[in-house]
């Protein structure tokens, strides 16, 4: 909540906010403590892939995470520090766009020439990321198993 509203109550009022990161789910893009992002309100356009978007999680947990895919009525969305995907989030869930986010003291838009680079190549380079990263996990449970056996 900003100021005794929610966030769609704020982003109705004032089209815009400015907010800091909470969370690791979007690093490296988005460091918590460090960086804010900018939202603007969602238009009645849809989103399109590779968006970065403030959606509600029911029942009141508000998440910014990136479309990784555009489906006919629905979006899928992943954090880009995340593995797990949220599917079925619907255009009545997403209540702002990240059109910028400030990184020490500079402001940086979505439409940047290095921003959209970076977005690129996440969205291109996310399976893998992903497969990697699962590997990584299910060894550090096998090797954390046989320390515990050995034990």
């Amino acid at each position: 909540m900003i100021e005794g509203m929610t966030y769609e109550q704020y982003l109705e009022k004032n089209e815009k906010m400015i907010y800091s990161n909470v969370g690791v789910s979007m690093l490296p893009l988005l460091r918590q403590g460090k960086d804010l992002f900018i939202v603007k309100k969602k238009s009645s356009k849809r989103c399109l892939r590779g968006d970065v978007v403030l959606y509600r999680r029911p029942p009141n947990h508000y998440v910014l995470h990136r479309i990784i895919e555009v489906n006919k009525n629905s979006y899928t969305i992943l954090g880009d520090n995340c593995i797990k995907k949220e599917y079925n989030i619907k255009d009545k869930d997403i209540i702002g766009v990240m059109t910028g986010f400030v990184r020490n003291g500079k402001e940086y838009t979505t439409s940047n020439r290095l921003y959209k680079l970076y977005t690129s190549f996440w969205l291109f380079f996310n399976p893998i990321r992903v497969f990697l990263l699962k590997c990584i996990f299910k060894s550090k449970r096998i090797v954390g198993s046989i320390i515990k056996k050995a034990a």
